[in-house]
């Protein structure tokens, strides 16, 4: 592995460019895990990494991708040797130091995961948006919410994190309501198991927020935040709690203590990005047994890394539908 090819990310005045370059190993940061990367997967934070000003890489030039699967090359830990299957997500890969759109990648062995019963493939099908549905969903059975209390709605539907919840929460057993502003994708998400398709919320995004609003839900999966998010609080049953995790509607939270102080809902905050080593360990034990999605392969489409920047421009357009693989190995 002297030289090894990349999609790397570049300032060009006041834009970003993305290019293929060859790289080499000096180019990679410390860490005691290479490995030859397989498989990555396309975020909306891949997307804001070459977005100016989006937010979320510290420096330039950068390999984005914050998700990877591959095989494990050279290690200096006895947790990994060459040969394993591992996959890694979240803390600084792809923001901060070289992610997953490069042949090699090299990483701390503290956030390293061994894929056990999931195919490279099918981890990157997962990752990080994969990741955060199951603890979104994780985090509302830990309410106490059942399938009998009422239905659960997902806004932001047909996105990553958004289809993976619906198709979780219906194998679950939970009677899921699909929020979209893509109409066109209303017999996929039925076919992901949700009892109901519904537009993008508020209904009337003109209106004037209510504090609190006609009760519909026992819970909910949040993947957009702003106005779609005060309005979820508004109108979630006495004791239901939503699990937020999106800012694609924006950041800002127009909204009340009433739905807190009246009806004693909870706002759980989700953060799959700095989550400890040994419970992200635990929980990917889980996706690879009985919390594996049902639908990845209807969930997932694939695309070679040297396209992904257009895939990329989709997603920030939020005109993309569930989860793209990336391939690599071969990719270039």
């Amino acid at each position: 592995m002297e030289s090894f090819q990349a999609l790397v990310a570049r300032q060009d005045g006041g834009g970003i460019v993305a290019a293929v370059e060859t790289l080499r190993a000096s180019d990679l940061p410390a860490g005691e895990v290479t490995i030859r990367v397989l498989y990555s997967s396309v975020n909306f934070k891949d997307a804001l990494a070459l977005t100016p000003k989006g937010g979320v890489v510290r420096d330039y030039p950068i390999v984005p991708g914050i998700d990877l699967t591959g095989e494990v090359v050279s290690s200096e830990s006895p947790d990994f040797v060459p040969g394993d299957l591992v996959l890694a997500h979240g803390y600084q890969i792809g923001t901060g130091h070289h992610g997953g759109y490069a042949e090699y990648a090299r990483l701390p062995a503290d956030q390293v995961v061994v894929l056990g019963a999931l195919s490279p493939r099918e981890g990157a099908a997962i990752g990080t948006a994969g990741f955060t549905a199951a603890m979104s969903v994780l985090a509302l059975v830990g309410r106490g919410i059942k399938p009998p209390h009422g239905p659960i709605v997902v806004t932001g539907a047909t996105g990553g994190v958004g289809s993976v919840s619906v198709d979780l929460l219906a194998a679950a057993g939970y009677q899921v309501v699909a929020s979209t502003g893509k109409s066109e994708q209303a017999d996929h998400l039925r076919a992901l198991g949700a009892s109901e398709v519904i537009g993008r919320l508020p209904a009337d995004p003109d209106a004037k927020p209510r504090p609190l609003g006609r009760t519909r839900w026992v819970g909910a999966v949040d993947c957009v935040g702003g106005a779609t998010l005060a309005d979820v609080l508004s109108t979630l049953e006495y004791g239901g709690a939503v699990a937020a995790s999106g800012l694609t509607g924006g950041a800002a939270l127009n909204t009340t203590v009433m739905p807190f102080i009246l009806r004693g809902v909870s706002l759980l905050g989700i953060d799959s990005v700095q989550l400890p080593i040994q419970p992200r360990r635990e929980l990917w034990a889980q996706l690879g047994g009985a919390l594996k999605p049902r639908h990845l392969d209807e969930l997932t489409h694939e695309v070679d890394v040297k396209d992904v920047v257009e895939v990329l421009d989709e997603v920030r357009a939020g005109r993309y539908s569930g989860r793209a693989v990336v391939r690599v190995a071969g990719g270039f």
